[in-house]
């Protein structure tokens, strides 16, 4: 009898185990991506897609199922181990027991399922529903038992800052520098061949503290001038100087470098400014710290920024939206699927849609909504209005 019951555990951790790899896997898996492979023809990717609709309600879901199953293996195993050993012996198999669970039921499932996104979700489909739909059930229903009172409230808030957290951290891991970094045309930069008299001005005027220098254009970044020497050599009354001689060396950076490998160079260097370059050598913008961090905990703003919001809602009920807010954030804020092929902003998303600098005025349909181009700065978008479908 215990010979049964230490397999029908095993096959339960085996099940587990599945389950949680498949989840994690899942939770990896992009909804635009599933529903691109299910218009495809790949009936299991359209079972993910409408598991991912209510992406927030996967994790709890799995997550009970998981946790049962696991208390469902633990059970028949103890009571073969007890029935197998005594004294020391059961103390060291209970302990045994536990660490196996953990690892081949939890940590190593998760870990291969993280590693395997798209495939291993697909492949899963057809167990991963049933136990979606009956883990929802089962949180539904333990829901409508609760008596939710001020302190339960708070602490759900609290765990929900948590969750946002540790995404970021998840989603910071996964990016490159060019999806954080000041694009070109919104550098604030200077000639070298400026005086340190005007390069003073336009620190004070732009508020920042760190200017790239240029020689013979924006492709051709000297070095990075600091207002922290240009304040040095006015408190010393010096003779201004051109801008070149009171540079320091440059940090470059390929766009395609991970932000987690930029911050550790960063802060081995003692860097806090470095100049992004695409693969063609030119400048493609330029990234700090404070752009690394605001990845994860979210925007930091201090008592000079004045900043215009990235999105503004018009009496009419549309949106104008700044053309640099992130495709991924413009998709939550409102709900919508929108392509992010070889673009990461919604100026770059109009752009890709028009094949051409479009003109003020040209609208193009996305996702049941409309983007209008509401301003065009050279050949730049500005701004875009989102009227909603």
């Amino acid at each position: 009898m215990t010979g049964l019951a230490l397999i029908v555990a095993l096959m339960l951790v085996g099940v587990t185990a599945a389950i949680r790899a498949a989840g994690a896997s899942l939770v990896r898996t992009r909804r635009a991506d599933a529903m691109r492979d299910a218009a495809a023809g790949d009936t299991r990717a359209a079972i993910v897609a409408s598991l991912l609709e209510d992406r927030a309600a996967v994790q709890p879901a799995l997550g009970a199922v998981h946790t049962v199953l696991l208390v469902l293996a633990a059970i028949p195993a103890t009571w073969a181990l007890v029935h197998r050993y005594e004294g020391p012996a059961l103390v060291g198999a209970l302990v045994g027991l536990g660490v196996f669970l953990v690892l081949f039921g939890d940590l190593i499932p998760r870990a291969i399922g993280r590693h395997r996104p798209h495939g291993l979700a697909y492949r899963s489909a057809w167990m991963l529903a049933p136990a979606f739909k009956v883990g929802r059930a089962a949180a539904d229903w333990i829901g409508e038992d609760e008596v939710e009172d001020q302190e339960e409230r708070q602490d759900e808030e609290e765990a929900a800052a948590e969750r946002e957290l540790i995404s970021s951290v998840l989603e910071f891991g996964e990016s490159i520098v060019r999806e954080v970094m000041v694009p070109r045309p919104d550098m604030v930069t200077i000639e070298a061949t400026a005086s340190t008299d005007v390069a003073l001005d336009l620190v004070l005027g732009a508020g920042r503290s760190r200017i790239p220098v240029l020689g013979e254009g924006i492709d051709d970044v000297v070095g990075v001038l600091y207002a922290r020497d240009l304040l040095k050599l006015l408190g010393e009354q010096a003779a201004p100087v051109p801008c070149s001689e009171l540079a320091r060396d440059a940090y470059f950076v390929p766009e395609t470098k991970p932000v987690a490998a930029l911050l550790r160079d960063m802060q081995a260097n003692q860097v806090h400014l470095a100049i992004v370059v695409d693969e063609y050598g030119g400048t493609a913008g330029l990234v700090t710290i404070e752009d690394l961090l605001e990845e994860i905990v979210g925007e930091i703003a201090d008592e000079y920024d004045e900043e215009a919001p990235m999105v503004v809602r018009l009496d009419s009920g549309d949106y104008l939206l700044d053309a640099r807010l992130a495709i991924d954030d413009a998709a939550g804020l409102f709900g919508i699927e929108l392509p992010n092929e070889d673009w990461d902003t919604v100026g770059g998303l109009v752009l890709g849609l028009a094949g051409r600098v479009p003109d003020e005025g040209e609208s193009f349909d996305v996702a049941d909504h409309v983007f209008v181009v509401d301003k065009v700065e050279g050949r730049r978008i500005a701004r875009v209005r989102l009227v909603r479908g």
